[in-house]
């Protein structure tokens, strides 16, 4: 149809050139959509990124945006110090170490050394021991868990980094299974959590079997503690200690509850109780009320079970442990492990006022309750477990010359399997599919990639634990002391780590026996490093 102006046919040459640009723009619309399509295809497909599998394309921009972080930031926004509960920093080194990425950084520290109080130093030998071949980073408990107390499954922990408590419910079953699959191949110990034991533990990972004041799993209808069913429990299923949770850092004193909506089939199957009714953690033991109840149910469960048994707590008062201390010195009962949860641990959900005011944090717990053991000659004898942001070298080297034999991590490996600290547990929305119940966002979470992640991870941190330990000069961080630090104070002076903590030069160390035969042991796993790397 020809078209006119002012009354003449307008010329085919002065069409043509519109039509072009029409056409260009149509074309150019055609191949965004398609790239579109091809992005967002992609991205439900791909298993490796659980935040692109749930969130396609707009998904995109949280990488886009990290990219250009350190950019930004310059100008904009925050520090890479500045987040909490973990900086960028800290995050980005879980992150790295957890996909085999490059996890150094450039250009020196980013951190105000000098003027940052309660800064730690680690004082390195001047005559350090070689540093750990690549792959070399077995690190053995230094102290076998039950032996001091004859338990018949008495055995020595595999590693020093084990995955603390976090319960199927508050995790993912995905979640829960990569966890399961992390541990088995980093050779560490997956403790269940209050939870129970489900189908997504059996995995290849042996088991702390965690029993909580709710019961779940060892519980008859009443919710009552059932010893034939515990013991049933853990005969199914790969558990080498049992722990019993007492308080935990983040709330300690008021229990907890898993909603009736988070109640599924195979939650209610694990932990013993109706579907879809609201799971309650009281927020005290019925079991027993005080320390002597307690040390009764511990040689119950250890005599019909045969395994180690020991107590998870967070510390707030000192008396509990003056007690129980005095009980295990004067009588035949005791526990055989014990694990100082940390007041800055992490949990799904907490009322405020108890995750920023309830209980100590873990250097200054532990520095109180390791020093009452020491007083009734008890140190040696009972395997001490730290937890409470300590999946980083320099925090848990701390840790072990407070006294640690091993540490747990919890939010670190959340953290290697995808979390990105969003800070949304206790909506049951987590993005990453992590600390969720949604089917939706939990099939962006592949368990057998995020395994391997985990695991890569856990085998990262150990070999940098093992790093330090060895430039401090010796070989196994439970020989690490409090005086091989320096806390600086932020106005150029500092002190010695065992003068903060009030430590005596040998506290923190295990027992002359056990510590020559650890040596002997990291001297044996380095010399067949050698003989693999010469091979």
């Amino acid at each position: 149809m020809a078209l006119y102006r002012g009354g003449c046919p307008l010329p085919e040459a002065s069409r043509a050139p519109k039509t072009r640009n029409v056409d260009a723009w149509v074309a150019f619309g055609l191949a965004v959509a398609l790239l579109l399509i091809a992005i967002l295809a992609y991205d439900l497909l791909q298993r490796r990124h659980a935040i692109l599998r749930n969130f396609p394309l707009v998904g995109h921009l949280r990488y886009i945006l990290e990219a250009f972080g350190p950019e930004l930031r310059q100008y904009i926004v925050t520090s890479n110090q500045d987040e909490r509960p973990f900086n960028r920093d800290q995050r980005r080194w879980v992150y790295a170490s957890a996909k085999r990425e490059d996890n150094h950084f450039g250009f020196g520290t980013s951190q105000d050394v000098e003027h940052t109080a309660n800064y730690l130093i680690v004082k390195q030998s001047a005559f350090p021991l070689p540093r750990p071949r690549p792959g070399e980073d077995t690190i053995p408990c230094a102290k076998v868990v039950g032996a001091a107390r004859g338990r018949r499954q008495a055995f020595r922990p595999a590693s020093v980094v084990n995955l603390s408590a976090m319960s199927y419910g508050a995790l993912s079953a995905r979640a829960t299974e990569a966890c399961n699959r992390g541990c088995a191949l980093a050779g560490s110990l997956h403790n269940t959590g209050e939870g129970g034991v489900s189908r997504y533990h059996r995995h290849g990972a042996d088991l702390v079997y965690q029993i909580g004041t709710g019961y779940f799993g060892c519980r008859d209808r009443h919710g009552r503690f059932d010893l034939p069913r515990l013991v049933e429990a853990v005969s199914g299923a790969p558990v080498r200690a049992i722990e019993i949770k007492l308080s935990q850092g983040a709330k300690p004193g008021i229990g907890g509850m898993l909603p009736g909506a988070k109640v599924t089939p195979e939650i209610a199957e694990a932990r013993g109780v109706p579907v879809g009714q609201d799971c309650i953690s009281p927020s005290a033991h019925t079991a027993f009320s005080d320390p002597d109840g307690l040390l009764d149910l511990v040689e119950k469960i250890a005599d019909a079970t045969g395994l180690p048994v020991g107590i998870k707590s967070a510390v707030g008062d000192l008396g509990f442990w003056y007690e129980l201390t005095a009980l295990m010195k004067t009588t035949s009962r005791g526990v055989d492990f014990v694990t100082i949860d940390g007041g800055e641990g992490g949990t799904g959900a907490a009322p405020l006022v108890f995750a920023d005011h309830v209980a100590l944090p873990f250097k200054i717990a532990m520095s109180k309750v390791y020093p009452i053991f020491v007083d009734a000659g008890l140190h040696e004898s009972v395997t001490f477990v730290g937890a409470g942001k300590l999946g980083f070298p320099e925090t848990a080297l701390l840790g072990f010359a407070l006294g640690c034999d091993m540490v747990n991590v919890a939010r670190e490996a959340m953290m290697a399997i995808g979390c990105v600290q969003a800070q949304r547990c206790q909506t049951g929305r987590c993005p990453a599919g992590v600390a969720t119940q949604s089917g939706w966002l939990a099939r962006g979470l592949d368990p057998d990639l995020k395994g391997r992640r985990l695991a890569n991870y856990l085998h990262t941190l150990r070999r940098e634990i093992l790093e330090l330990t060895r430039a401090c000069g010796v070989p196994h961080p439970s020989l690490v002391t409090a005086d091989m630090f320096e806390i600086l104070d932020g106005r150029f002076g500092s002190v010695s780590g065992a003068e903060v903590f009030g430590y005596d030069p040998s506290w923190g160390l295990p027992s002359a026996a056990d510590a020559t035969q650890i040596a002997q042991i990291m001297s044996a796993a380095s010399t067949r490093s050698d003989v693999g790397a010469a091979a």
